[in-house]
């Protein structure tokens, strides 16, 4: 349950697709999950974070960037961030997916897919632990009857299946040093192995149950 492919990579084109789909809108992807979905790790011994989105929009100047602003939390300490996602490459899927029983074969959706984004948030320097975000994003989509992008989730009920992968470092502005940081929608991608022992859905196991991971988060904590 490493959670390194949201989908294999012999099941996409090669082509990049960017420039037919520039037109398109994709902030839907980043602001449909309810944060209690939403997992991540920071540092060597997986501590929690947690990561919100209070603030999705399409650049107007590039059609290819999204500026977003959030909040983040290590602990109780929490950060206000700002900054970019920059998507570089999408990929159509080979063949289509419609979900258990063929769910969605008469929905109407036109294409399916995949994008490769980069992205870098900073985390308001007067605040205590603040920091940099970058790294890789990886997020499947599809487009719906009424031509628009929509999260996919049609492969929710697959034991495989997470989205909006963040895989990178976080950075302090007080120190310099750079810790891993990886998040994504109902699984943390990139960890190690014995991370997550759960196969419907997310189960720490013990070895980092003290790291953050016993706590539950006050609801609605970034308000």
């Amino acid at each position: 349950m490493c959670r390194t492919q949201i989908v294999p990579k012999e099941e996409l084109f090669s082509k990049n697709e960017i420039n037919k789909y520039l037109k398109y809108n994709f902030s839907n992807l980043w602001k449909k999950t309810d944060n209690n979905l939403v997992y991540g790790i920071i540092g060597d011994n997986y501590e929690r974070i947690l990561i919100k989105f209070t603030s999705v929009e399409k650049s107007k100047e590039k059609a290819n960037e999204y500026l977003i602003s959030g909040k983040s939390m290590v602990k109780s300490n929490i950060c206000t961030f700002k900054g970019k996602i920059k998507i570089l490459e999408i990929n159509e899927l080979k063949e289509p997916k419609f979900g258990v029983d063929d769910e969605y074969k008469t929905a109407g959706i036109k294409k399916q897919g995949a994008l490769i984004a980069i992205y870098e948030f900073m985390e308001d320097e007067k605040q205590k632990g603040s920091g940099k975000f970058s790294g890789k994003l990886e997020s499947i989509w599809y487009l719906d009857k009424n031509d628009l992008i929509q999260y996919n989730n049609i492969e929710i009920d697959s034991d495989k299946y997470f989205n909006n992968a963040f895989t990178g470092v976080w950075k302090s502005n007080n120190t310099g040093k750079e810790k891993v940081c990886n998040w994504g929608d109902y699984r943390v991608p990139n960890v190690n192995c014995d991370f997550d022992k759960g196969s419907a859905e997310i189960s720490v196991s013990e070895k980092y149950q003290k790291n953050g991971w016993w706590i539950k988060p006050k609801l609605n904590w970034w308000l």
